[in-house]
């Protein structure tokens, strides 16, 4: 069982602690470490976050397991989408579980709620992009419903990744 919080700039502290060590902890093995701590210290810092936090289409939420903090995710519509910007659609730009918590099941109970807030917001379709060389993440998409559509690229610093674009079809 899950809680889910949707985050307010009270919790900037919290989100920037969550975000940057979550997302060391996913990708900084496999990266640049120069290109990588820049870009950390820019997409996770208390500005970046209060910024899109103040964004009325964009929305974080903290998800709680046992009343401890476990993960969190961003999901973003209308024009805070980075690709596709369609009304019709939601993107899940960010899911993270801290590394003590990952196959536990949060990540896929986190997919459930994401689904059913995009239903409540009358969402057709929900969309994500996944870094290429994230065959695990992929897999875990895949045992979701999602379905590759296209690519797009994601820049680490100066380092030009390329992400899948994945969809669900959420049937409304």
């Amino acid at each position: 069982m899950i809680r889910l919080h949707q985050c307010t700039v009270n919790d900037l502290p919290a989100l920037a602690k969550i975000s940057k060590e979550t997302f060391v902890a996913a990708f900084e093995k496999d990266n640049d470490p120069e290109d990588f701590i820049a870009y950390v210290n820019e997409a996770f810092s208390v500005e970046t976050l209060k910024k899109q936090l103040e964004n009325n289409d964009a929305f974080f939420y903290f998800v709680y397991g046992d009343d401890e903090l476990v993960g969190y995710f961003k999901i973003n519509q209308n024009g805070a989408q980075t690709e596709l910007k369609d009304a019709s659609s939601l993107e899940l730009e960010r899911i993270y579980v801290l590394p003590e918590h990952q196959g536990k099941n949060v990540g896929g109970l986190i997919v459930q709620e994401v689904v059913e807030l995009a239903k409540k917001m009358g969402k057709k379709t929900l969309w994500l992009g996944v870094w290429e060389h994230n065959p695990k993440a992929i897999r875990f998409y895949e045992k979701h419903g999602f379905e590759k559509f296209g690519e797009h690229p994601y820049f680490i610093g100066n380092d030009e990744q390329t992400d899948w674009l994945m969809r669900l079809a959420l049937g409304n």
